[in-house]
């Protein structure tokens, strides 16, 4: 009880980063990386609400969704009603529809979720059913844009009834919509920058790039990669690229393994976390120390602190892309077209673990 008491104050404070970075943390997961029971943290987490600081929900806690400068804090009257459409419900966007609810439960908003499916289609049947149903005076979406119909699908998008802001996804270019599409996303191309700037600290001179198939983030990874494979500073440390489909392919990642033997690469950069992870179990059965022989840094940091070692990781900045989302909505609900558009790049953070901070060249 003594040891409890006196490391409390700072595991609490670790729980409060974690949960301002992913806006939902897990008692499970946080029992794992402090090395502490899981009835230890559910005391953390309830000292913490009882101060305000979190919401206790059911394994967990979120961000909390309301002032509690009272006793009996109540929620701001609901003056606007804003649809939310986003691809998925698990993975990356839960702590982004917890940035979300969190604002929209301070600025009197209901929020009408729907889940799509990286399908155009289907996105597009979401959002209509929002708006033909009247339920909503505003929408926030992730729409699908890597095909060829994305143009397309930005038109329709700007000439909507209601205002639309972009989450985590912007256009390629300028269309020539009815409303200027506004969007609000991570700074990808930055977090790259960072893990690169982290790894070459370290005393890394040849990093290479393992990407998740079919993602939108690591399209933006990929074109980070190729501007700063021109930069004098950086062109000569990048020096792969590869791109995997399932985290578990053996001997796509065995053969990826080799491949930086051969080409005298002493760190990884991996999108995501899942490929990471399995980066690492098969350089220990390789026989790879992680960070002596290769330092790896992860692109996410959803589950990246479970491996072992824990991978540092970059950590787009997901409960805030939906908080300002909701406030950029209410601004333009409430100011009209006098509001010029919004389109903003909010900058990730790097999560420093242990399988990045030591140096030794590759045998």
């Amino acid at each position: 009880m003594e040891t409890e008491r006196l490391f409390g104050p700072q595991r609490q404070e670790r729980l409060l980063a974690e949960l301002r970075g992913h806006g939902a943390v897990r008692v499970r997961d946080l029992a794992r990386e402090f090395g502490v029971s899981e009835l230890t943290v559910r005391r953390d987490i309830a000292a913490l609400a009882e101060r305000g600081l979190v919401s206790k929900v059911h394994g967990g806690a979120t961000l909390p969704t309301h002032s509690n400068t009272l006793s009996q804090p109540r929620r701001a009257p609901v003056r606007f009603t804003i649809g939310m459409v986003v691809p998925s419900l698990d993975f990356y966007w839960p702590p982004i529809v917890a940035g979300a609810r969190a604002a929209a439960a301070a600025l009197g908003v209901s929020i009408q979720l729907r889940g799509s499916s990286y399908d155009p289609d289907e996105d597009r049947r979401q959002i209509t059913r929002l708006v033909e149903a009247q339920q909503v005076q505003g929408l926030l979406l992730a729409p699908s844009l890597d095909g060829d119909d994305a143009d397309e699908i930005l038109e329709w998008i700007g000439g909507l009834p209601v205002p639309t802001i972009l989450v985590e996804r912007q256009p390629r270019r300028w269309t020539p919509t009815t409303r200027h599409i506004e969007w609000v996303r991570s700074d990808h191309s930055l977090g790259l920058e960072i893990a690169v700037y982290h790894l070459r600290q370290q005393r890394h001179r040849r990093i290479g790039l393992v990407l998740a198939q079919g993602s939108p983030t690591s399209a933006h990874l990929r074109q980070a990669w190729r501007t700063a494979a021109t930069d004098p500073r950086t062109s000569g440390t990048l020096v792969m690229q590869e791109t995997v489909t399932a985290p578990g392919e053996r001997d796509v990642i065995v053969r990826l393994l080799r491949q930086c033997k051969l080409s005298r690469i002493t760190a990884l950069i991996v999108h995501s976390d899942p490929h990471a992870i399995a980066v690492a179990q098969f350089c220990a059965e390789l026989g790879i120390t992680i960070p002596g022989e290769l330092a790896i840094v992860s692109y996410d940091d959803e589950v990246a602190h479970l491996a072992d070692p824990a991978i540092t990781a970059v950590r787009p900045p997901k409960s805030h892309v939906g908080r300002l989302a909701v406030e950029l909505m209410v601004s333009r609900l409430l100011d009209g077209e006098r509001r010029p558009a919004h389109r903003v790049l909010l900058a990730p953070e790097l999560v420093v673990r242990g399988s990045s901070l030591r140096f030794a060249p590759m045998r």
